[in-house]
């Protein structure tokens, strides 16, 4: 019986294929009085089709073989998905890749600029998740969340030896589903059950420099559909303010629509000048210009200055390339990651998704910066501190301990101040003492040990004090003012 089916399958196969590259056949035919060009072109094209039939036909019998035959039953979705996973990888290309229907979906919140949650911007405190603000007509809003309100536990579960990105992870999920907090505020702590609903993310966030009062700082996380548009309004609103120069700062931005980089470059850049080179494998490079189909007339024609780094990716040195070799905008940090590709999406029934590189990207010179990156004009950087991996907040560490996250926290115990002795991954009694110290001074249990609690406030007090000196930011201000 199984062979029975495995034949007939074959010989169906066997006769779309046959019938298929017949029909090119009689078309070269009744082409040939054209001339001989015509019949090489379709000549060529029917010998492609038929190398392509073998290769499909094998993959064909090789998934019926493994279908009917194998010793164990085996799902057609499984066999599917191996079968595409298995010539994706053979590209040998990260940024191509066949996504789950949960991966599909995250990407696409990520472009759409919106999740599933519940809606509260948050920073983590030294023993809770504290609540900056809620997003307006977000489900915490209406609960009644306020701006200082303390997150102490997230579905029943503590988050004072949680991560602020563990939290968020918690919080976040399907529209429709349910979390519990429990709110500490004012002394008093209660629960409020909230269902997650769609999350509007802003993608562009601004400030006034807040040394001097003229330049204005915009922060851009990723690219998403609104991005380009909140950059106007962040322009527009600091304008008001009174911003003379700005600092556009793309650090740690991974990237995503071409189209928001497109229309964001345009801004900063004279109509008519290149301002990105698309080339696929076959044709000349697509050239975009700058121009009113992109920025609808709004120019930007104050000094600016863009920080990159090696976060920076995509359409964010897209962006930053553009205005550095367009408009003479000097690029200030650490050379940028280096993703010259473009890849676009093709959606299926089963809401899977083929993500795929369609093409790579120049710069308006025609540089492929893949792999290379883009250098700064002027190099600065975070303190070394700022990459230190931060050792795991739930394995406790003591005396004699030894390895990569005693070495760790020696380094933020020093930078700190607090004198852990010689950066060398053990766990010292001067080490000990350090810690001892630290406990007392921010008045956790003394202990000497590197408990949660111990871990997790030196992580926030280390992430506050890099945040409030910035070298980058400060190396713009000297070149903005």
């Amino acid at each position: 019986m199984t062979k029975k089916a495995s034949s007939s399958f074959k010989e169906k196969l066997f006769k779309k294929r046959l019938g298929f590259i017949g029909i090119f056949v009689s078309i070269v035919v009744s082409l040939l009085v054209g001339g001989g060009s015509v019949y090489y072109f379709m000549n060529k094209q029917v010998k492609e089709l038929e190398t392509a039939n073998q290769s499909l036909g094998k993959i064909s019998s090789v998934y019926s073989t493994l279908y009917y035959n194998y010793y164990k039953q085996i799902s057609q979705k499984k066999l599917t998905d191996g079968a595409i996973n298995g010539m994706i990888s053979a590209l040998d290309d990260p940024f191509s890749e066949y996504m789950s229907e949960t991966e599909s979906s995250n990407l696409n919140d990520t472009m759409s600029g919106s999740f599933g949650g519940i809606g509260t911007q948050v920073e983590k405190s030294s023993n809770a998740i504290k609540v900056i603000a809620p997003i307006a007509g977000t489900p915490a809003s209406k609960a009644g969340i306020k701006a200082n309100d303390l997150i102490v536990k997230i579905n029943g579960h503590q988050t004072s030896d949680m991560t602020l990105n563990k939290a968020v992870q918690i919080m976040r999920g399907k529209i429709g589903t349910k979390v519990t907090i429990t709110i500490k505020r004012n002394g008093q702590t209660f629960d409020k059950t909230l269902v997650r609903a769609k999350i509007p993310v802003k993608t562009v966030t601004e400030t006034l420099d807040s040394k001097n009062k003229s330049i204005g700082v915009i922060a851009v996380t990723t690219f998403s559909q609104n991005t380009a548009r909140e950059m106007k309004q962040s322009i527009v609103s600091l304008r008001k303010q009174g911003a003379k120069s700005f600092v556009i700062d793309m650090r740690n931005n991974p990237g995503g629509l071409m189209d928001q980089a497109l229309k964001m470059s345009s801004m900063f850049v004279k109509d008519g000048k290149v301002i990105l080179q698309v080339a696929s494998r076959s044709g000349k490079p697509t050239i975009y210009r700058a121009g009113k189909q992109f920025d609808n007339g709004f120019k930007v024609h104050e000094k600016t200055v863009v920080l990159i780094n090696g976060g920076s990716a995509s359409a964010a040195e897209i962006f930053s390339s553009a205005l550095r070799q367009s408009a003479g905008v000097k690029l200030i940090g650490t050379k940028s990651y280096g993703k010259g590709t473009v890849q676009n999406t093709l959606p299926f029934k089963d809401k899977t998704e083929l993500k795929l590189t369609i093409a790579k990207w120049l710069t308006p010179n025609g540089t492929w910066i893949h792999h290379k990156g883009l250098q700064p004009d002027i190099k600065a950087d975070y303190p070394s501190i700022a990459y230190v991996l931060v050792p795991n907040v739930n394995k406790e560490l003591k005396l004699d301990d030894s390895g990569s996250s005693v070495e760790s926290l020696q380094k933020m115990l020093n930078f700190l101040g607090y004198d852990a002795g010689k950066e060398n991954g053990y766990f010292s009694e001067k080490t000990q003492k350090a810690v001892e110290a630290y406990q007392k001074e921010n008045k956790l249990t003394v202990n000497g040990k590197a408990d949660t609690k111990t871990l997790t406030t030196l992580e926030t007090q280390i992430s506050q004090k890099i945040n409030q000196n910035d070298p980058v930011l400060e190396k713009a201000e000297d070149e903005l003012k």
